[in-house]
């Protein structure tokens, strides 16, 4: 157990001074009984050994380490490596989460699941797990998301899910989140399956227990490959799971740099992104204190990314945490910047990479040309980008 982590059980759901729970008191008493069967699961053996056991037979873990050689010469540095996330069932590291919160959803003997979805890995996720585990599933999902990500929104369907469009503001993420929220408060029986480390406490914690173990993977898989720990580890972020889930193994290793990519979309000169740390600041969103990106009044602001999964105006509390501390670089890169690391990871390694992911990508390829030969990047891939080919395509002058 880190000291990172420590210092959040103490205070009981904040990393510093973000996180807690800011919701109706008609909901306190749900997160409290929440909050007592993650922690009693957790301390639970058998509770252990299926999740375990799932991750390893129905996921496919351990996801593989990949030597990106191609890019790696071409680039003339550093030496790339992935964390193939995206070779998980259902195609990211979403799934993690799912196995582990519809187990913790059983165990408190609940029969239907919400959830919130972007991209649509979350919704496919939860879907599946859904499915597997014989509960009714409702997946919230913006309406501009549901046409840009339709591939996903007929995988949900068909695994059995009912998919409702969010047709209010922007129609993307965040109110897709406002929905599920509202369903959860309105449907006390049902169990708000959250796929990223923000919300009230005790999620960012759950989440980022779950997602943990790309970390102590990818740092067990390196050590093995290389003798020794990557020199940096790049992850995108918008809520922030998949970069929570792999920094957590480092946190401690002052040697090893941690690099967060938010989505800078059209350029941060812009009103068209959604790099929360990189331009927000401090305040409340979806019951948690996190860094937001605001309007004049004080409210969260219109975002935007090609990345359906991105484009969130907060991010996990951990995060703004681990930024104020120094622990964690955060960066951006733009839709543009994006896109060229998605051709070039499909052209030069025959990976497709997530839209997502493909933001890690961009920062990496940076990076790479003035680093030494010895020196080693070790990027989240994500997910896979399938369900973006439809976005990448036209871009790329393929017809």
């Amino acid at each position: 157990m880190t000291s990172e982590r420590k210092t959040a059980e103490a205070t009981k759901g904040y990393f510093g001074t973000f996180g807690g729970s800011y919701v109706p008191e008609q909901l306190q008493p749900r997160l409290d009984e929440l909050e007592a069967a993650f922690e009693s699961a957790m301390a639970d053996e058998l509770f252990e050994r299926e999740f375990t056991r799932l991750l390893k037979e129905y996921v496919g873990r351990p996801s593989a380490l990949t030597y990106c050689a191609n890019i790696s010469r071409d680039y003339g540095g550093g030496r790339l490596f992935l964390k193939r996330e995206d070779l998980n069932h259902t195609g990211a590291h979403k799934i993690n989460n799912t196995i582990g919160q519809a187990l913790l959803a059983k165990r408190m003997g609940k029969k239907e699941l919400i959830a919130e979805t972007g991209a649509g890995m979350h919704g496919t996720a939860t879907a599946t797990v859904a499915a597997l585990m014989g509960m009714r599933c409702i997946i919230y999902m913006g309406a501009v998301d549901v046409q840009r990500q339709a591939p996903n929104v007929a995988r949900m369907k068909a695994l059995g899910a009912e998919v409702v469009s969010v047709t209010h503001g922007q129609q993307t993420l965040k109110e897709a989140v406002d929905a599920a929220l509202d369903a959860y408060i309105a449907r006390p029986d049902a169990f708000y399956l959250l796929g990223s480390v923000v919300g009230p406490h005790p999620f960012p914690t759950m989440v980022r227990e779950f997602q943990s173990v790309i970390g102590r993977e990818a740092r067990e898989q390196f050590l093995e490959r290389e003798g020794k720990l990557p020199g940096h580890v790049v992850a995108c972020v918008g809520g922030g799971s998949n970069a929570i889930g792999i920094f957590s193994a480092f946190l401690e290793d002052a040697d090893v740099g941690l690099i967060g990519v938010e989505p800078a979309g059209r350029g941060l000169d812009t009103n068209e992104h959604a790099a929360t740390l990189v331009k927000g600041k401090p305040g409340i969103i979806h019951g948690f204190r996190t860094y937001v990106l605001t309007d004049e009044n004080g409210e969260p602001s219109p975002v935007y990314s090609i990345s359906a999964g991105l484009d969130y105006p907060g991010v996990g509390p951990e995060h703004a945490h681990l930024m104020e501390s120094g622990r964690v670089t955060y960066v951006s890169a733009t839709d543009d910047e994006a896109v060229d690391a998605f051709r070039i990871m499909c052209r030069n390694e025959g990976i497709i990479p997530a839209l997502e992911s493909s933001h890690a990508v961009a920062e990496a390829l940076k990076m790479l040309p003035a680093l030494s030969k010895d020196e080693t990047v070790l990027v989240n891939l994500s997910g896979r980008g399938d369900k973006d080919l439809d976005t990448v395509l036209p871009l790329l002058g393929v017809e």
